[in-house]
């Protein structure tokens, strides 16, 4: 049987890694062979979850059908977001709780896209479906993907089977998911000693919005501030990017994780759309949007409004 490799988008982030692991990881269990790979660099967050579970990160890799003839999708399903040669593969699968865009397939896959706030909760459902039990490593794994993405059960994304499937894995990897949560986004706000451009591409997606391409980067922290500081040096790195990569806005989101609220750093031709979508003004290119903490849900369907 021919190999598949496992892969979540560009620009990581600790559903994405460990995602990928876990579903190699069941898949092999099943009798089907599987790799785990990724598309960037291992995030500070991410790096303490495969630390603490002690388990390795996956290789990296920047195309794959020099590889294999099939992969795995988890994480994602947006065609920019994904490898770079995605198209000269078959995609086999896809494990997905976001949006579907800019997805086509030559022929029939199996296509698992649920409204939960992570994909580590699909695969929970996923090892009992196939009758298969989940190791304490993979349990922590899975455990610290929802927490990331659901900012420790704090954002709007986060539903209740995503709770659920959390108080289950957290029996199984022996650890209380506040306390280990707290440190594991702790671990992840500490961006102290990254670049502007690390920032920008620490966990940053391409959207097609209308006609236009937007880029939206987050960042979580304890000190907006902190962060703030580094303004026209963040600035000018978004402006590269813009250029680099022909972009009609890029928004860089600051989430402080203490407040749940975001300040949002936004420049390009299409700047004013982040005005009309959040009903605040950007002053300086700058605006604070109050309770807003999820990509997914609370800025990319606003922002996609103002583009159609």
């Amino acid at each position: 049987m021919t190999k598949k490799l496992v892969f979540g988008h560009k620009n990581p982030d600790t559903d994405t890694i460990c995602s990928a692991i876990v579903y190699a990881e069941l898949k092999n269990k099943i009798g089907e062979e599987a790799e785990a790979v990724r598309l960037g660099e291992v995030s500070s967050e991410t790096q303490y979850a495969l630390d603490y579970f002690r388990v390795d990160a996956p290789r990296l890799v920047e195309t794959v059908a020099n590889e294999v003839d099939k992969v795995i999708l988890v994480d994602h399903n947006e065609r920019q977001q994904s490898a770079a040669d995605i198209d000269e593969v078959e995609v086999a699968e896809v494990i997905d709780h976001h949006r579907i865009a800019n997805f086509e397939t030559k022929g029939p896959l199996y296509y698992r896209a649920e409204p939960v706030g992570c994909t580590a909760t699909i695969l929970t459902k996923m090892f009992k479906e196939n009758g298969e039990e989940i190791s304490k490593s993979q349990a922590g794994l899975l455990l610290s993907s929802i927490i990331s993405d659901s900012l420790l059960f704090k954002s709007p994304t986060c539903t209740d089977e995503d709770v659920k499937a959390a108080k289950e894995l957290e029996t199984i990897a022996g650890v209380d998911a506040e306390s280990y949560g707290l440190e594991l986004l702790k671990a992840g706000a500490d961006i102290s000693g990254l670049s502007a451009e690390e920032l920008l591409s620490l966990d940053a997606k391409e959207f097609s919005m209308g006609n236009s391409k937007v880029e939206i980067a987050q960042v979580n922290t304890v000190d907006t501030e902190e962060v703030l500081q580094r303004k026209s040096e963040i600035s000018k790195a978004i402006k590269n990017t813009i250029s680099d990569k022909s972009l009609g806005l890029f928004v860089f989101v600051i989430t402080d994780i203490l407040t749940n609220d975001s300040t949002v750093i936004a420049l390009g031709d299409e700047a004013s759309s982040v005005n009309q979508a959040f009903g605040v003004e950007l002053k300086d290119n700058q605006a604070v949007l109050e309770g807003v903490v999820s990509r997914k849900k609370q800025i990319v369907p606003p922002l996609n409004e103002q583009f159609v």
